[in-house]
């Protein structure tokens, strides 16, 4: 009973929301009990801005931010805010999907907390975020090449590190493997594999 009264109220404010936002949103929907709305690229800023203020809204707490990467899509890159009202007790999910060339409008004027988690999206998988006030790399060396989270990247990566014992000194090779984008199953779990 409790469950479907927390729908109804998720899905009044998913109204709400196309109420006050239509030219904004793409999509919204429930997803393991917490609604999710898909925005426009170009108009990130200002939804993410709208939900901390909004006095219906309130979601006053960036909890994470991260991406996903899918290669097949024009719009390759899938970025996710997840939000806490802690007013209302409830979270949301904001997503947007951009591509390599694409910018997207850095969260940190309205969510200070943005700073890393758009600095670790920046470094796995290159997505640029504009005025960002520190945008470099968080997780890699500065030196590195390319963007390890994306699917095109090398398993092994592009350089290989090793120790030559007889020249006392770690040698960088690069490596030439040709590797097309790697296949992933999402539809069956682990225990289904055959071994």
């Amino acid at each position: 009973m409790k469950v479907d009264f927390v729908k109804k109220l998720q899905l009044n404010f998913a109204e709400y929301l196309i109420s006050c936002l239509p030219s904004s949103i793409n999509t919204i929907f429930l997803s393991f009990n917490e609604l999710t709305i898909i925005v426009n690229s170009s108009s990130i800023s200002d939804i993410l801005f709208f939900l901390r203020n909004d006095g219906q809204s309130l979601f006053r707490q960036l909890v994470d931010a991260t991406a996903v990467d899918y290669p097949e899509n024009d719009k390759r890159f899938e970025v996710v805010y997840m939000l806490l009202s802690l007013v209302y007790n409830t979270r949301i999910r904001v997503k947007t999907h951009v591509n390599e060339m694409t910018s997207l409008d850095s969260s940190v004027s309205v969510y200070p907390s943005g700073g890393w988690p758009e600095r670790e999206i920046w470094d796995m998988f290159g997505v640029y975020f504009k005025d960002h006030p520190d945008l470099r790399r968080l997780l890699t060396d500065y030196s590195f090449e390319s963007h390890p989270f994306r699917k095109d990247f090398p398993i092994n990566g592009y350089t290989a590190v090793r120790y030559d014992d007889t020249l006392k000194i770690v040698l960088y090779e690069s490596t030439e493997l040709s590797q097309e984008y790697r296949n992933f199953d999402f539809e069956n779990s682990w225990s289904t594999i055959n071994r």
